[in-house]
């Protein structure tokens, strides 16, 4: 029995979409790859750690996507290759707060709180990066996710010229993950449209709140004897 013929041409249309789409989704993935590590110790030191926020709980369950970027994070500053967070989340009510809940562990993780920068505006990935850049100033930062997310927080990063590098933190697998990644070839269609046709801005632009720090800890320099009146400390401006 044959499809009329409006079916068989909507059929096609759609599988003819979704290959347009598969495409793009490959084009983000191989426009940022040599900009992606998995392993800690060969990642470059940077002064600023951007840890993408999501739900610490789904249905009571804990977040295994959570739990992999607070672990990376702890273990990032450990080992010297972040100086200071910057952790964006939503808080689209007061009793949901990604940035608090992820600044609560990170303490109990014994990480300093003058370290510890909150963006209460990121809700979503786009305001997260272009807010890291245009109002916290931080333009060499190194993002804390999984690899699918890395990839499209790299590719934003990289049209509004942000000098970004990210860690991939392990995600978990099975049906679960599946359905997650197919999502993101949709997202990244989104953010396709977003920068180069519709030209989204965060919701939230500003006020500015630069963070001020010193450069990564790996690339400063032995201090030289010098008889001048000490100078002030660097300041970190928390939020």
């Amino acid at each position: 029995m044959k499809l009329p013929t409006f079916l068989r041409y909507t059929v096609m249309l759609m599988i003819v979409l979704f290959g347009f789409f598969l495409i793009l989704d490959r084009w983000v993935a191989a426009t940022t790859a040599d900009r992606i590590y998995t392993q800690i110790d060969l990642i470059p030191a940077r002064t600023v750690g951007l840890v993408l926020g999501t739900s610490k709980y789904i249905a009571h369950n804990l977040n295994p996507y959570y739990n992999y970027r607070m672990d990376a994070a702890v273990k990032l500053y450990r080992e010297k290759k972040v100086q200071i967070f910057l952790l964006s989340g939503d808080n689209a009510h007061r009793s949901y707060n990604e940035p608090w809940t992820m600044k609560r562990d990170l303490l109990k993780a014994e990480i300093p709180d003058e370290v510890i920068v909150l963006d209460y505006a990121g809700f979503r990935t786009l305001d997260s990066v272009i807010r890291a850049k245009n109002v916290f100033e931080a333009n060499s930062l190194v993002i804390i996710t999984q690899q699918f997310h890395c990839e499209r927080a790299l590719f934003i990063a990289s049209h509004k010229n942000l000098n970004a590098i990210c860690l991939a933190v392990p995600e978990p697998r099975g049906f679960a993950g599946f359905k997650i990644r197919l999502r993101e070839v949709f997202a990244r269609v989104k953010a396709i449209l977003d920068l180069y046709i519709l030209n989204e801005q965060p919701r939230f632009p500003g006020p500015k709140e630069p963070i001020f720090t010193k450069p990564p800890l790996q690339q400063v320099q032995p201090e030289q004897p010098t008889y001048s009146a000490p100078l002030s400390p660097l300041l970190i401006n928390t939020i």
